[in-house]
């Protein structure tokens, strides 16, 4: 195994919420949807909708499992489960890259439904992709934990705080090697140490604790194995993956 690499000199800023997780995700999971749009650019059926509940709203995205588009690699109808258990993934890190995130019933069905993240609109992202900036490397480590097939320059979520969200994970934890991002800057490079202390965290929450139990719910048992090995697989080698020789490494287009 690979020395890992020492923590950077700062460490990555963690994001001041509007409102605490647990708020965010009761909300999500209990309050009273209203659509008001739709973004048109997204692939699948994605609503943009505010939640009420009480006193508290917020916006949200709402990507019904009657509006994904059938695709060859993954069973029809489990793209809003695999964005949930990315949420579960990122949660257990405690590096908080995906948006809280809960499957519950909509105006048009079940489906997925996450907190909406104003971004920092003068950020470039394509210098943002290309950057060594330690929250994106974390993201990198997340990505190859999930195994996502589609980490696009502009499913980053930059804040002015400087932590960075990551959005659109419905091609995630796939058995096969599908890992394909624009964030390849670290290939080949020793996992820093952080890295290495949360990846040994969820081999053991995957393998016995209350992670993989959840998993177990949004996703086949197969997958949530191959999951435990891809953990045990970073651990071992102590390196940022290489890419596959039987995928494409980049998704396209790249932003």
């Amino acid at each position: 195994m690979t020395a890992p690499e020492s923590e950077p000199a700062i460490k990555p800023p963690s994001p001041p919420p509007s409102m605490h997780d647990e708020e965010a995700l009761a909300l999500l999971r209990d309050g009273t949807l209203e659509v008001a749009g739709r973004l048109v650019e997204a692939t699948n059926m994605t609503l943009y909708c505010s939640v009420k509940l009480g006193d508290r709203s917020a916006a949200c995205v709402y990507k019904p499992v009657r509006g994904e588009r059938p695709l060859w690699d993954f069973p029809d109808g489990t793209l809003a489960a695999r964005e949930v258990a990315a949420f579960e993934v990122s949660q257990a890190t405690g590096w908080r890259i995906v948006p809280p995130t809960v499957y519950r019933d909509g105006p048009f069905g079940p489906g997925m439904c996450q907190l909406w993240i104003d971004t920092e609109r003068e950020i470039d992202l394509m210098r943002l992709v290309k950057s060594r900036n330690p929250v994106v490397r974390r993201m990198a480590v997340f990505d190859a934990v999930v195994n996502n097939a589609d980490r696009k320059g502009g499913h980053l979520l930059p804040l002015p705080t400087g932590h960075v969200y990551g959005v659109d994970h419905g091609v995630c934890f796939s058995v096969e090697d599908k890992l394909r991002t624009v964030l390849w800057q670290w290939r080949g490079k020793p996992l820093a140490r952080e890295a290495v202390a949360v990846l040994a965290k969820l081999e053991r929450d995957i393998e016995s604790g209350s992670l993989g139990r959840r998993l177990r719910e949004l996703l086949t048992a197969a997958e949530v194995e191959a999951t435990w090995q891809r953990v045990r697989r970073l651990l071992d080698t102590g390196v940022h993956p290489y890419p596959s020789e039987g995928w494409p490494a980049i998704p396209w287009p790249p932003i």
